[in-house]
């Protein structure tokens, strides 16, 4: 059993709640949508990512005869059940906001219409995909936004919360922004580029630095990167300079130095000093080591001379903000609006579509959340992506999906774009979705 494929990779009530389904013969048309109540109090938006990989679930979604042979083996549920998951397909429709589109509190990122237990079942894995790679991107965003014009790579891999929380961070890294990752695999698999330098091992491994950097760079000969901090920053620049010219007489040019602890503002101005008078000033610094947004936007305010950045535990795992609170609530059935009530979790009830209006300036100015059947003025922002089980369109090229990305980063409101969410955006909920609302708390829906 695959966990990435595995429809048994879901909550037990899923499964539960299906049996009941199945036995009443509730199979008539469900409307859900996955959104997230309230941002992170650090969070002024997000950004929607992780689509791609919840339309390969649904299309290929299936149990398998092992694991219908397991289920039935644990004697919870009767042969129904079983019967109909063994063959069991997707064939709903998915509207969903573009990924890299920048979106508010209680907008649906995704919208599942599809006969009640298939809308079900998928419940938990299209929230597992869609909430993770959400939240890395939108905290890969707010690096890319305190470091314009920066090289900024993924190296969260080795931290991060799984193989594939490794691997979809550097998707979602990817996708807002980032130049790479050093995860290899994200290479062969999303063609991510990847980066690489040199452990300290490396250098330690060695009698010392000196014979360290030229072996390395001797097998290294179009990608010189060498970690200069692991005895003496200031030293080793120094030892750089030194051997440099033996290196340029076999045609191999240092490409940057690396800085992984320290304070790395002095330390990156007294390297740059040191490189700048040896006379390797195209050779550029890049720096690592516990870095987030924040660190960065101090060491680019303050002029730090530093081209690069690697960026690992604090953004594959959203330090500062670890989850969303995300839900997937049951909007419409059977052709009737449904609406949930308990306190503090109300939902709005409907299909619904969101409408995002801009200045003369083309920045986003105010989002407008009502029903489908209701048009605002401005643009639609949930666009069809499946039918009746399949894509409506070919897979769009990550690469095209990250330049969409970074016009959507470009265009929003400087306020917006800052690190701390002063700035509320505005998102207006219609006059027909709240009378929807209010209609059916005051009965006259069932």
């Amino acid at each position: 059993m695959n966990p990435a494929t595995s429809p048994l990779l879901t909550d037990l009530y899923q499964l539960t709640m299906l049996q009941g389904y199945f036995d009443r013969g509730m199979e008539e048309t469900a409307v859900f949508e996955l959104f997230v109540r309230r941002l992170p109090r650090t969070r002024g938006f997000l950004l929607a990512a992780g689509l791609e990989q919840a339309l390969d679930f649904l299309e290929h979604i299936r149990f398998s005869p092992e694991e219908l042979d397991w289920l039935r083996a644990t004697g919870r549920f009767n042969a129904h059940l079983i019967d109909r998951l063994a063959s069991l397909r997707f064939t709903g429709e998915i509207h969903a906001l573009p990924e890299g589109t920048p979106f508010f509190a209680n907008e649906p990122i995704l919208r599942v219409t599809a006969p009640l237990p298939e809308a079900q079942l998928v419940e938990s894995r299209l929230m597992n995909i869609l909430h993770f790679q959400t939240l890395i991107a939108s905290k890969a965003a707010r690096c890319v936004l305190a470091a314009p014009g920066k090289l900024l790579v993924d190296f969260g891999m080795r931290r991060a919360h799984g193989a594939e929380a490794g691997m979809f961070a550097a998707r979602a890294s990817y996708l807002a922004g980032f130049a790479g990752s050093s995860t290899v695999l994200a290479d062969a698999m999303y063609g991510i580029p990847s980066f690489g330098t040199m452990a300290h091992s490396y250098i330690q491994a060695h009698g010392n630095e000196a014979t360290a950097f030229e072996h390395f760079a001797l097998s290294q000969r179009d990608n010189v990167v060498l970690l200069i901090d692991t005895y003496d920053t200031e030293a080793a620049a120094h030892t750089v300079v030194r051997i440099a010219p033996r290196l340029r007489e076999q045609g191999i040019t240092i490409k940057s130095v690396r800085l992984d602890s320290g304070d790395l503002l002095d330390h990156s101005r007294r390297v740059r000093a040191i490189l700048d008078a040896g006379g390797l000033n195209a050779t550029g610094i890049f720096c690592s080591g516990g870095l987030d947004e924040s660190e960065l936007q101090r060491l680019n305010g303050a002029g730090a001379p530093i081209d690069g950045f690697g960026i690992g535990t604090h953004m594959d795992t959203s330090s500062d903000a670890p989850y969303l609170d995300c839900a997937y609530k049951l909007q419409e059935y059977a052709g009737v609006a449904r609406r949930k009530r308990s306190e503090g979790k109300a939902t709005w009830p409907g299909r619904k579509q969101i409408y995002r209006s801009f200045s003369a300036a083309g920045q986003p100015a105010g989002d407008i959340l009502t029903l489908e059947s209701d048009p605002q003025g401005g643009k639609p922002l949930l666009k069809p992506y499946m039918k009746n089980g399949r894509r409506t369109a070919v897979a769009q090229p990550l690469d095209q999906i990250r330049r969409r990305t970074r016009e959507q980063l470009a265009s929003l409101p400087s306020p917006l774009a800052r690190l701390d969410p002063a700035y509320e955006y505005p998102v207006t909920v219609s006059d027909a979705l709240r009378e929807l609302a209010a209609s059916i708390d005051r009965g006259e829906h069932s």
